[in-house]
């Protein structure tokens, strides 16, 4: 593979996932770590990534609070509006961090009564701005990469609670690795929301349905409802309908 496309398909994951990780990297391009940081540092220099220790970010998600330069904003903006249809007046929600959730913060309708539960300062200042929308920011030590509250403490708080919903912003999810992450304090963070909640719904652009990152979160049968900006009946989502999730 040339330099020109091994760099093309590093930005591509890095746009999808919003994190990668150089290991991950390594794994699926099949070049030394020395090659993929040259890559990465020349990414970077060209503006096309955020270089972080042992790995990437998307200037999309770096760039979530104003809403700019957002990967697939028009896909993310279908799943928000899918989800609004799930929320109910009177409910207790919890909701991770990532730009799909953004979207979701900005399209709750103004009528809508509900308490958020969230540790993601991008989704908690979308919620606050909200006429009617108690928030409750779960509080730790901030994670300087996925901008989201990270710890035992925020573990703790969570546990505390008995949510009607979690959505959880996906970064990838297989019918047999189950919804993987890239951020061992992010994973924790999920499974804490998803053992609390009596719903738990993934969203997620269809780039990221059958891809695998490093750290589980969950297994398939953990999620209730599985929401692309897809047709329900798609051909890529009926095995996870198979398996006994709700398409949206």
């Amino acid at each position: 593979m040339l330099k020109e496309e091994r760099q093309n398909v590093i930005l591509h994951e890095v746009n999808v996932h919003s994190k990668v990780l150089t290991t991950y990297l390594v794994d699926k391009l099949n070049v030394s770590e020395d090659t993929i940081r040259r890559d990465l540092n020349e990414l970077a220099d060209a503006g096309k990534i955020i270089k972080v220790h042992g790995g990437a970010l998307s200037k999309s998600f770096h760039n979530s609070f104003n809403g700019t330069e957002i990967y697939s904003l028009a896909e993310k903006r279908q799943i928000a509006q899918k989800a609004l249809k799930l929320i109910q007046d009177g409910m207790f929600i919890f909701t991770t961090g990532g730009t799909t959730i953004l979207e979701l913060a900005r399209a709750l309708p103004e009528n809508l009564h509900a308490t958020f539960f969230t540790g993601s300062l991008p989704a908690a200042f979308e919620y606050v701005q909200h006429p009617h929308i108690d928030v409750v920011l779960i509080g730790d030590r901030l994670s300087k990469n996925s901008r989201i509250t990270v710890g035992g403490a925020a573990i703790s708080q969570i546990r505390h609670v008995k949510a009607d919903l979690c959505f959880l912003g996906t970064n990838a999810i297989d019918l047999h690795a189950g919804l993987t992450d890239n951020d061992l304090d992010v994973v924790h963070i999920k499974r804490a929301m998803i053992e609390s909640s009596s719903k738990v719904v993934s969203l997620a652009i269809s780039e990221k349905v059958n891809t695998v990152q490093r750290l589980k979160v969950c297994n398939v049968t953990d999620i209730d409802v599985l929401i692309t900006e897809l047709d329900p009946h798609h051909a890529l989502l009926k095995p996870y309908r198979a398996a006994g999730m709700e398409i949206r």
